[in-house]
């Protein structure tokens, strides 16, 4: 069935499914007064009229607490249902085009330094990263991001590839994971959880815990001993239990107050990453990565439970600050004892929780990577050469562009040609191709599908200069905040295998300087081994190309003058772009030219 098919149909049956429990929710709650209104009129008749039994309310009472059982489930399920709408929207959404806005951008990614993630528009409002993540926790987050960010070896991406085609179709898996937890992303960190479980203990376990133990129970007889038999004797018992205990509390209490205050910090995420991990331990998988993924979990039987007996653990530690407990804990070693079954939990499974956690966010970053396949059926995945450098493209696209406006282009890269001067007017696409040669490759080496109707990629890493500005903060010019980043892929470059992407090279100096500058920083790059593409409006550095053949060529983009407006078909064409439209832009805006 075609994506869009399904989900709308989807959507119609949860949105039906919420209908019917909201109409569920108003009866339970008619039904729930007329059993309160019975029970306070039988109260009424037996205990101030006389005329029934008190044993009467007995029906009503168990009659009212079912019916609040009943209407609790019934309210849970309306939730599940509205979480189910919310999500096939949001993936109707992401098919036509209305995604923007609507995900989470990873503005926390943000790195101005990174070799081309300001210049590709990975994260921010509109990003790649908002257009692909579903993941619900950070840990899934991060994971996702670190595949963005850095590209993987090409075993590693095939392995994804077929991890992400067998997820593809899992739709049913893909919105359990959805409506697990509440309908927003968590904000717990991984890193605080991990550093927590492997971090020293702080209360050993043995001697000292069997003691508190002791002495609790000591209390609990003392007290009953108090309630039973009121003598001196028991005041006394009494009284000297509550000094023991108050002083074996005082004397752990530093430790016991270091373990509650760590374990705040690492407990949020624990319910649903224990609900994460419950789903995939019931599901089996035949892909390679998966099936590790799974084998990970399999290691520490229960590492679902063992995560939700240790939340269990944390929400009794919070309970402490209840008024009750307050009086109560203190005599029983109330938080004493959590803290020693938490520390207890760590010394078991604290060496597992990485290895748990990194499983849950590799899969929900292959999930996510699985919704944009079934979303975009079109889109294939690219074929990852282990040959020598190259980048070939029929129908190459920008994913975050709509559909109706996205204009494919042919490209090719490799063997001699290693570079491609791309010549054009302001506004013809020349930076959106650079964009979209970058997103791809961005995309390929993360394990996901390409906008293209064919991609061949080695193995690359990118490097681009796009998005060059300068800062009064930092005191550098454009031009300085641009040679600072080709000094960047100049050295990225004698790293390994480079896909450069330059826009208007060396724009910000006099065209003497320019033309020399730009032939030298182009004859470096490609003679490190990279290859790449760079734009520009000066035609004089289309003779870098010429210069440069056969490993260098010249492409273009050209625009139209039609009843006086600029018109453009953002076709690549070979050659060098014969005439320019800044004239055409300025006096259309109103310039006196």
């Amino acid at each position: 069935m075609v994506p869009s098919s399904e989900y709308a149909e989807r959507l119609a049956t949860r949105r039906a499914w919420v209908a019917r429990h909201q109409r569920l929710h108003i009866r339970a709650g008619n039904a729930r007064l007329v059993v309160a209104v019975a029970a306070a009129w039988l109260a009424w008749a037996a205990f101030f009229k006389g005329s029934l039994s008190g044993w009467w309310l007995l029906g009503p009472l168990a009659a009212f607490f079912a019916l609040l059982v009943f209407h609790d489930r019934i309210l849970r399920n309306r939730e599940l249902a509205a979480r189910a709408v919310r999500y096939y929207e949001r993936g109707l959404a992401r098919i036509e085009d209305r995604w923007t806005g609507t995900g989470e951008p990873g503005h926390r990614f943000h790195d101005p330094a990174h070799p081309y993630a300001e210049d590709l528009d990975l994260f921010g409002k509109g990003g790649l990263f908002e257009l692909l993540c579903t993941a619900r926790t950070r840990a899934g987050e991060d994971t996702l991001a670190s595949w963005l960010l850095e590209s993987a070896k090409p075993e590693t991406v095939l392995e994804r590839q077929a991890a992400v085609a067998e997820l593809q179709s899992k739709l049913d898996l893909r919105e359990d994971l959805a409506l697990l937890g509440e309908d927003v992303r968590t904000s717990g960190d991984p890193k605080a959880l991990i550093a927590w479980a492997e971090s020293p203990p702080v209360l050993v376990q043995g001697t000292a815990r069997t003691a508190a133990f002791a002495l609790s129970l000591a209390m609990l007889i003392c007290a009953s001993y108090w309630q039973w038999a009121s003598s001196p004797l028991s005041r006394v018992l009494l009284l000297c239990m509550l000094a023991i205990n108050g002083a074996f509390g005082l004397a752990f209490r530093r430790r016991v107050l270091t373990v509650a205050f760590r374990v705040e910090d690492a407990q949020r995420d624990l319910s649903l990453l224990s609900k994460i991990l419950a789903r995939l331990e019931r599901e089996r998988f035949t892909s390679l990565r998966l099936t590790q993924l799974r084998t990970a979990l399999e290691s520490t039987p229960e590492a679902s439970r063992r995560i939700a007996r240790l939340n269990r653990r944390m929400e009794l530690l919070d309970s402490r600050d209840h008024w009750i407990m307050r009086i109560i804990g203190p005599p029983l070693l109330y938080a004493t004892h959590l803290c020693f079954a938490i520390e207890a939990w760590r010394s078991d499974s604290g060496p597992h929780v990485r290895r748990w956690i990194e499983a849950a966010g590799e899969f929900e970053a292959l999930s996510a990577l699985a919704g944009y396949a079934y979303e975009h059926p079109q889109d294939p995945f690219p074929e990852v050469s282990t040959a020598e450098a190259c980048f070939e493209a029929e129908g190459l696209g920008h994913p975050l562009l709509p559909a109706s406006r996205c204009v494919r282009n042919d490209l090719k890269l490799g063997g001699e040609l290693r570079l491609l001067v791309v010549s054009g007017s302001n506004m013809s696409g020349k930076s959106t191709l650079l964009r979209s040669v970058g997103v791809s490759a961005v995309m390929a080496m993360a394990g996901a599908p390409v906008r293209a109707r064919r991609l061949r990629i080695s193995s690359l890493c990118v490097g681009a200069s796009i998005r060059s500005t300068d800062s009064l903060q930092d005191g550098t010019s454009r031009f300085y905040a641009e040679i600072t980043r080709l000094r960047k892929l100049v050295d990225l470059a004698a790293a390994g295998s480079l896909l450069f992407l330059i826009d208007e090279l060396l724009n910000g100096t006099n065209s003497h300087d320019r033309q020399i500058g730009a032939e030298a920083v182009v004859r470096g790059l490609v003679n490190r081994g990279a290859m790449g593409l760079v734009t520009t409006h000066d035609l004089a550095l289309t003779q870098i190309a010429t210069a440069m053949e056969p490993r260098g060529s010249n492409v273009h983009f050209e625009d139209h003058l039609e009843d006086g407006k600029i018109t453009f078909d953002y076709l690549m064409r070979p050659g060098v772009v014969k005439k320019s439209n800044a004239l055409e832009l300025m006096r259309s805006v109103g310039l006196d030219i």
